[in-house]
């Protein structure tokens, strides 16, 4: 039998949900329908993925809500973080990019939905930006973070 090796690793926020896959990404693309802006509350949402056999949940199992005749799409029930999003009986999962431990491993190289893309997202590298140290040294107090950490 051959030694199968996790490729890469993900979760959601609060670390009830967490997974692992064991082949490389067949496909990362950036979507910007109105149901993949809905289901992330972002602009577009950047999926990744694979065969579904190449998927496995170490930790728990993401809640499912079925968001289109053909689309289910999974999530923590505790937290809420997007996770999947699968073709019903496609064989295929993609697993949301920013739940990757490590999002830079998957970047996209196709868009979707794009009659749906907002307006002001290809004007936003020209906005003032800083690091988030830099934005809490003006803020009282200090960030209690309660997210689960990337990796296990």
């Amino acid at each position: 039998m051959s030694e199968t090796r996790t490729l890469w690793t993900g979760g959601c926020q609060c670390g009830a949900v967490r997974y692992a896959w064991r082949a490389p990404p067949l496909f990362s693309s950036i979507c910007h329908c109105r149901m993949c802006q809905k289901a992330s509350g972002q602009p577009f949402m950047a999926l990744t993925g694979g065969k579904a056999e190449d998927l496995r949940f170490t930790r728990g199992q993401p809640a499912i809500f079925r968001s289109s005749n053909f689309a289910e799409r999974g999530f923590c029930k505790d937290c809420g973080t997007p996770l999947t999003y699968a073709f019903a009986g496609s064989g295929e999962i993609s697993v949301a990019v920013n739940s990757l431990d490590d999002p830079n491993l998957a970047p996209p190289t196709r868009q979707f939905g794009i009659e749906s893309k907002v307006s002001w997202l290809d004007s936003i590298h020209a906005l003032p930006a800083e690091t988030t140290d830099d934005w809490l040294k003006d803020k009282s107090g200090s960030l209690i973070n309660h997210q689960h950490p990337d990796k296990d």
